[in-house]
């Protein structure tokens, strides 16, 4: 064949071949634009041609699935369908091309094999994340959005009011699972929503430690207070815990040893996961925080949980006790300070009184760089004591 004559469904650009092929009219309303068109990535007449019969071939097949829908075909009741996308279009999965996958199947593809046995959050997050994408762009196949669609969708994300954080985050999850679903498919993708240039500082409010006047101050509304929420708070406010990890915890995770001494068991449960592995860990508990462990163990409740409040549903609202406490702290004056401020005071703490930093990143659950450090069973308890002593 002649390199200067165009195959079939092709067109060259700059030396390069692309496929093109206008949309059959009565299939127009399941897409965004009314004709496909991708780079086939080859300046080959030859190479061009059997890759865009190859794709045409699939876009017969993908369109059959679609007309089926419709049409009143023998045998059209045994057909197999997926769960239904946005448009409310359920796809056909005997006869869905791989290298055809709207965003709303690569979300599906991407929790049945990620999503297993994770919370109802990742599922929440993938589905959120990637229904912003659709809201601003549209559902298409993957590898037809372009970086013009990556830059509308983080123009629409500002638009919505979210914070620099939120981008990172709402953009990982995007990336996450069209890389998962192209690469599940056997698709070559150059993914459009990887390098978007957005400001990461916007809206992102600094998370002060909170220093030792303010914290004396919080202490002791929690000990007039005398109640749940209170004992969270001193809970978190003597330990450096995250909140979810101090909320998620059971009356059997307050450990009681021989000589007296309480210490808060840090593991995974069914309604709380934990952030990392380093997360799993036993924290002393001194000062307030162990005057919270005695006031919730006193309790005659018939809950498991240290703070049934938060754990009412089948998973740890960490979101809710965030809100509520945040709140109370902002009430008694503290402006600027939250409940994750706790955490940062508590390495400042300890750093106050020359604890190793091992030390710190082994109480907080931090990780700790190096390879090493991956090595034996961490410091004992009573060492880990004698630092918590030391800064209440």
């Amino acid at each position: 064949m002649s390199e200067t004559i165009s195959p079939t469904f092709t067109f060259v650009k700059g030396g390069v071949f692309y496929f093109s092929r206008r949309i059959p009219r009565e299939l127009l309303r399941h897409y965004s634009s009314p004709r496909i068109a991708f780079s086939l990535r080859t300046r080959s007449a030859r190479v061009a041609e059997a890759r865009a019969r190859k794709a045409a071939d699939q876009l017969d097949d993908y369109w059959f699935a679609l007309r089926s829908q419709d049409a009143e075909l023998p045998g059209k009741h045994m057909l197999r369908f997926g769960n239904s996308g946005p448009s409310g279009l359920g796809t056909a999965t005997t006869v869905n091309s791989s290298a055809f996958v709207l965003l709303s199947e690569a979300v599906e593809i991407y929790l049945q094999q990620k999503g297993k046995g994770r919370p109802d959050t990742f599922r929440r997050a993938a589905e959120r994340a990637c229904g912003y994408v659709i809201d601003a762009c549209g559902d298409k196949h993957l590898d037809v959005y372009t970086k013009a669609d990556a830059n509308a969708f983080r123009d629409a994300l500002i638009s919505r009011g979210l914070a620099g954080s939120s981008l990172t985050r709402v953009f990982g999850t995007v990336r996450a699972v069209t890389n998962f679903a192209a690469s599940e498919q056997g698709l070559s993708l150059s993914n459009p929503f990887a390098g978007v240039y957005y400001d990461r500082t916007a809206g992102v409010s600094d998370r002060n430690s909170i220093p030792k006047e303010a914290l004396g101050i919080i202490q002791r509304k929690c000990r007039e207070a005398d109640d749940d929420l209170r004992w969270l708070v001193a809970m978190v406010s003597d330990t450096g815990m995250r909140l979810a990890e101090a909320a998620g915890l059971t009356k059997e995770d307050i450990v009681l040893q021989d000589d007296g001494s309480l210490f808060a068991r840090v593991c995974p449960h069914p309604w709380r996961r934990l952030k990392t592995k380093g997360s799993e860990r036993d924290v002393p508990l001194e000062g307030e925080a162990r005057w919270a462990a005695e006031r919730v163990l006193e309790q005659q409740s018939p809950s498991q949980f240290a703070f049934p409040r938060y754990n009412s549903k089948g998973a740890t609202n960490a979101n809710a006790a965030s809100a509520a406490l945040n709140k109370w702290i902002k009430e008694h004056g503290l402006e600027g300070y939250t409940m994750h401020g706790f955490r940062h005071s508590m390495r400042d703490r300890l750093r106050a009184v020359e604890c190793p930093a091992d030390v710190v990143d082994q109480i907080g659950g931090w990780q700790t760089d190096g390879v090493g450090h991956g090595y034996g069973s961490g410091y004992p308890l009573d060492v880990l004591r004698k630092w918590m002593k030391a800064v209440t």
